[in-house]
């Protein structure tokens, strides 16, 4: 089930036949199944408990993924960026909602159709198969981030943003210090103060808020060791 944004959207791709999906947007294999769809900024693409019926290509923008725990507390799951796929479920309905963290396009593939497709087709086996292990290679890394401290919670996020953008560098971050807290399991203020004490250390620069530069990588790495 699509919420009533992407329905929205859905019939727009429709009106619309400049939105189809070309080889030229470096979509993978799968992308070239589905239809674009925008997202504005917090735009839910689905909620949690619904019938996972799609699985979802980010083209541009960044999504996440999130659930409200029982003490009212957010979890960030999963922050995707494009070329990323996520929507993908071991059950039939979403253990995560997903938001469009800013505007964002998003492919949306039916999820029958890739699995039917998959079955007879290499390059769409592939890439399922690629996006499956980096799912659980992520799901592996937040068990191990249970046993760390605030300090090596950061420093990870902040090589696993380098690794993840244009730049080694210079990290330009599209996720506030909030989503950043509920994506570790920490309090902003912890967040704050590690960003803080870390740049203290000449470990890293934070010329503003959404702006990371990178002074010591090899710092950062011994701290997520």
């Amino acid at each position: 089930m699509l919420s009533r944004t992407a329905i929205q959207a859905v019939s727009s791709h429709r009106a619309s036949p400049q939105r189809a999906v070309s080889p030229q947007q470096g979509t993978g294999a799968i992308g070239l199944m589905g239809a674009i769809m925008p997202f504005t900024r917090n735009a839910e693409i689905y909620g949690e408990g619904e019938p996972a019926e799609y699985l979802y290509k980010v083209v541009s923008g960044v999504v996440r993924t999130s659930k409200v725990l029982t003490d009212g507390r957010r979890q960030i799951g999963a922050f995707y960026m494009p070329g990323d796929l996520f929507g993908l479920e071991v059950g039939d309905e979403h253990a995560f909602s997903a938001e469009a963290l800013c505007e964002a396009k998003i492919i949306v593939i039916k999820r029958s159709a890739v699995h039917a497709l998959a079955a007879r087709d290499n390059a769409i086996a592939q890439e399922l198969w690629s996006s499956t292990a980096r799912e659980l290679h992520h799901a592996q890394e937040r068990l191990l981030l249970l046993v760390k401290s605030a300090e090596e919670r950061v420093a990870g996020f902040i090589l696993e943003m380098a690794r993840r953008g244009r730049s080694a560098e210079v990290i330009e971050l599209p996720m506030s210090r909030q989503d950043i807290a509920d994506y570790l399991g920490l309090t902003i203020e912890t967040v704050s103060r590690t960003f803080t004490h870390l740049e203290n250390s000449t470990v890293i620069a934070v010329p503003t808020a959404r702006r990371i530069e990178i002074r010591s990588a090899a710092a950062l790495k011994r701290l997520n060791a």
